[in-house]
């Protein structure tokens, strides 16, 4: 039995990495601190911090996607700035130490990062070469990353993704993003300079999949698409896919009132951005589904 246990599966990366690698004929065991309403996969309960009867799910398993953290889709108050990090390390540590507790651990651990972890650099293109960035989200990155590889066992294969922002149909920010242009504000944010970074679900989920299946995956690889676009160009191709002709841009102090007060969110999210490229997936050989972003939302639209 090919059983992937996947730590905070009931999120929509999550769920559609289930479903991803069941139609391969993995058997995905979804573990996460809520239960799901309703899911198709075996679920098992934990607190994200302490040992218990969960770790027994990893046994005989084959491998470890770890993608349990608090959103950061929220306002940066110093509560929800130490959940944020505190979800993303202690849970790493946690399954650690559950990985010494039992008798056939996994033999792989797929470890989400963030490729925010560059910071927000106004124009150049970060890879897997360049310089880690300033700021809280480049802080939990790498407090993030320490954790894993401190708590990977040696005999066990690690490779960590710096994500970029996934696009799907049924989750993430593009619900928002479309409910937005077609209410007609889908211009630029700011000067629209900002670059977004993103990558199909499709594309994310097959890329955890070559990880676990290639045993020449290690380390660390950008996961994004290798065509980053400006907040200007996104928003407008958002906007000619869903047949919206007009997007009204929105200032600096207009996005952050919004962010602030309508959408209880964080502005620098939209506000600044980063343009990252994987040079390791390339000479790895992976092939993107969906290289361009007109490409992504033609499926996802």
């Amino acid at each position: 039995m090919k059983k992937v246990v996947i730590f905070g599966g009931t999120g929509f990366i999550g769920m559609s990495l289930a479903a991803h690698l069941s139609k391969l004929g993995f058997h995905p065991v979804l573990v996460a601190r809520h239960t799901p309403i309703k899911t198709e996969f075996d679920f098992v309960k934990w607190d994200g911090f302490q040992l218990g009867e969960w770790t027994q799910a990893l046994n005989g398993a084959l491998a470890i996607v770890n993608l349990a953290g608090r959103t950061v889709d929220c306002i940066k108050s110093p509560d929800n700035c130490d959940v944020i990090l505190r979800s993303r390390v202690d849970s790493t540590i946690i399954i650690g130490k559950a990985l010494q507790e039992i008798d056939n651990p996994p033999k792989i651990w797929i470890q989400m990062s963030t490729a925010h972890i560059y910071g927000d650099p106004p124009s150049q293109l970060c890879t897997e070469t360049s310089a880690t960035g300033y700021g809280l989200a480049p802080f939990v990155g790498k407090a993030w990353e320490k954790a894993f590889l401190e708590s990977l066992p040696p005999e066990t294969r690690g490779v960590r993704l710096r994500t970029s922002f996934v696009i799907g149909k049924d989750g993430g920010a593009m619900v928002s993003l479309k409910r937005i242009v077609k209410l007609g504000f889908g211009g630029k944010a700011g000067n629209g300079k900002q670059g977004i970074s993103w990558i199909h679900e499709y594309d994310m989920n097959e890329i955890i999949h070559q990880a676990i299946i290639n045993d020449s995956f290690h380390d660390f690889y950008i996961s994004s698409a290798p065509n980053p676009v400006s907040n200007k160009e996104f928003m407008h191709i958002l906007r000619k896919k869903l047949k919206v002709a007009i997007g009204i841009p929105a200032t600096a102090f207009i996005t952050r009132f919004g962010a602030k007060f309508i959408f209880k969110t964080d502005p620098e999210l939209v506000l600044y951005g980063r343009y990252v490229k994987s040079e390791r997936l390339a000479k790895m050989g992976f092939k993107f589904k969906y290289p361009t972003l007109s490409e992504a939302l033609d499926n996802l639209t």
